[in-house]
């Protein structure tokens, strides 16, 4: 599933766990606020630490533009970002990309409810993921 190498896999894989179960029992069809709120209830019976429909603001050239809210914001470092479509597309990666960069956080989630079997990417913001290592290494 969640290759042990990648930074933060024991919490990733334990996220895609409870959205599994979620899955599992509510299936597709539903929409994405459903989702929502069962995942919430799966997290939390897990002990895992999340904010749910948390507002971050977007920054352009150095100043901030607007807000746009996260679907959870897990441990303060994971972002998890639902969907309820019939198929996860590029866009919809390229958005989750874009929230990590735009959130300036590392690790997200990007999972899919809508389609019969219950779809999930792990995103990498690679800038921020590199700057850090850079950092670290100086």
């Amino acid at each position: 599933m969640i290759k042990g190498e990648y930074k933060y896999s024991a919490m990733t894989e334990k996220i895609i766990g409870c959205a599994m179960k979620v899955h599992n029992t509510l299936g597709n069809g539903f929409q994405e606020m459903i989702y929502q709120r069962a995942l919430a209830k799966e997290l939390g019976k897990a002990g895992i630490d999340f904010a749910r429909e948390v507002e971050m603001p977007i920054h352009y050239d150095g100043e901030e533009i607007g807000t746009r809210r996260a679907d959870f914001l897990v441990d303060g470092k994971i972002l998890v970002e639902l969907k309820a479509l019939t198929s996860l597309e590029d866009v919809h990666i390229a958005q989750g990309l874009n929230y990590l960069e735009a959130y300036k956080l590392e690790i997200g989630l990007l999972i899919n409810f809508g389609s019969k079997r219950l779809e999930f990417k792990r995103l990498t913001n690679e800038r921020k993921l590199r700057a850090q290592q850079l950092k670290q290494s100086s």
